[in-house]
């Protein structure tokens, strides 16, 4: 089961928008190849991520550009060759028909939205960005007596059996990094001036063994002060990564200053390969910017706070009186702008964990928004939450495909009604259906008068928040393309 095609709506009389692609049997290839080429022509020139679709609006591929107009123009030329995996993108039958944008403020957001989109839609002609593989964190210990400083791609260090790795424990973590190879380039570049450790060692401050300890070659080429061997103390040592995070957490420019005039003074002097090392270096660094916030959720998958999943699963089975364990969770939310292009979502768990392979997207169709102040939108949450509980369970509920163990839906008492109501009109009733309301976090149950209230650090309410947090920002995302595509009237 694919996405449902994001396809314009008729109105009233059952006609379809202006803007609305002709039907393709009604215009030749050139025809098809002009009009694409002219909506790309008419793009803003500016960064953003774009998403080819076929007739019924399924997207086939989701690209990057760093100006939009030559980059989506390009497919669409006489003589564009895309190669052998992507030259059915412009195939007669099945190939594209119609494209979205979304305008991004800079390159490296517009890398991180492709990243997300190619993750969450799976498009056929995308055979990048579609694995497991991140974008990279920094990481500065703290726990530690004598903090390090590494590059890792689990920034949260929970490992596959839900523990995790003591030195993350309240590290301080930037990113995610664009440029995988800049940031380690310019962290050995770091490493040079404020001198701090990379390795894994277990140092301890004042153990006298530390004073017999041969350091490794760092220490003898001048980048590290070498803790393991007793060379510098704990305080001196705290006071380099200090300064190593604030200038991390600053715009440099006092440090890039003084490596510009060393360039120059190297390109005067005519040594021109320490003058190109020292250009690349400040380059590396200033692409130190080219990151984002953890808070921003483009990597949620991996920036989840830890969660023992067996635990969390056993947990949860008590609190919801099951006999059987509990394997499968799905979560149910709804997106809109001002009750403007509402979208739902269905995400999976299997055994505590995200399966991607079962996430789905619905623009709602049936429900009609009435136009409330200001022209915008009145949205009617509880409609378009039983739309999708019945377009998603419509099988299941005729005994053609089994129930998940927990349906979560995203909010209160009401909306756990609105469910319900759903499933009154199929034959076959589901196992277990609650809600989750934010702010209290309390857990309305089928069939129970008075909610259930959990202790934050309960292990099952922090997998059901899991669940309910990954079903809004896979809504939320597909949500911005459409939003984007209204606002600037595309």
């Amino acid at each position: 089961m694919a996405d449902d095609p994001d396809v314009p709506f008729e109105d009233e009389e059952g006609f379809l928008p202006a803007e609305a692609p002709p039907v393709r049997a009604t215009e030749s290839r050139k025809e098809r190849f002009v009009r694409l080429s002219t909506k790309a022509r008419n793009l803003p020139p500016v960064p953003g991520v774009y998403l080819m679709k076929d007739e019924s609006g399924v997207v086939l591929y989701v690209g990057k550009a760093v100006r939009l107009p030559d980059r989506v123009g390009s497919y669409f030329v006489p003589s564009a060759d895309l190669g052998p995996k992507k030259n059915g993108l412009l195939a007669d039958e099945g190939g594209v028909h119609d494209f979205d944008v979304l305008v991004c403020e800079t390159e490296w957001e517009a890398l991180l939205a492709e990243n997300r989109l190619i993750k969450d839609i799976s498009p056929k002609f995308n055979a990048r960005l579609t694995d497991s593989k991140t974008f990279p964190y920094l990481v500065v210990t703290t726990r530690e007596d004598f903090p390090r400083v590494f590059v890792t791609r689990n920034p949260t260090g929970v490992g596959d059996d839900g523990r995790v790795e003591p030195a993350l424990r309240n590290a301080r973590v930037f990113g995610p990094f664009v440029h995988a190879g800049a940031l380690r380039e310019a962290v050995a570049y770091l490493q040079r001036v404020f001198k701090f450790r990379t390795c894994s060692l277990d140092i301890v401050d004042e153990d006298e063994k530390n004073r017999f300890f041969r350091p490794c070659l760092l220490h003898a080429i001048g980048q590290c002060t070498a803790p393991c061997a007793a060379k510098i103390g704990k305080e001196a040592y705290r006071a380099d990564i200090e300064r190593f995070v604030r200038v991390l957490s600053s715009k440099r420019s006092v440090m890039l200053r003084e490596m510009r005039k060393e360039m120059d003074e190297a390109s005067r002097a005519q040594e021109y390969e320490r003058a190109a090392g020292i250009r690349d270096q400040i380059e590396a660094i200033g692409k130190l910017d080219d990151r984002a916030k953890r808070s921003d959720g483009w990597q949620p998958e991996i920036e989840a706070g830890p969660i023992d999943p067996k635990k969390a699963l056993a947990s949860l089975q008590r609190t919801l009186g099951l006999d059987e364990p509990i394997r499968n969770i799905e979560g149910i939310d709804i997106a809109h702008l001002q009750g403007n292009e509402t979208v739902g979502s269905k995400v999976c768990f299997l055994d505590g964990r995200p399966f991607k392979g079962e996430y789905r997207r619905y623009r709602i169709k049936t429900v009609r928004n009435a136009e409330g102040a200001g022209g915008g939108g009145v949205n009617d949450d509880y409609a378009s939450i039983r739309e999708v509980v019945s377009r998603r369970y419509r099988e299941a509920g005729e005994g053609h495909e089994l129930y998940p163990d927990v349906i979560l839906i995203d909010g209160g008492l009401g909306q756990l009604h609105a469910a319900l109501e759903a499933f009154e009109q199929l034959d076959v009733r589901p196992p277990m259906v609650i809600s989750l309301a934010k702010k209290e976090e309390l857990i309305y149950v089928q069939e129970r008068g008075e909610p259930i209230r959990l202790g934050r650090e309960n292990p099952g309410l922090k997998l059901l928040q899991g669940v309910r947090d990954e079903s809004h920002r896979f809504a939320q995302h597909y949500h911005h393309v459409l939003r984007r595509k209204r606002m600037l009237g595309e």
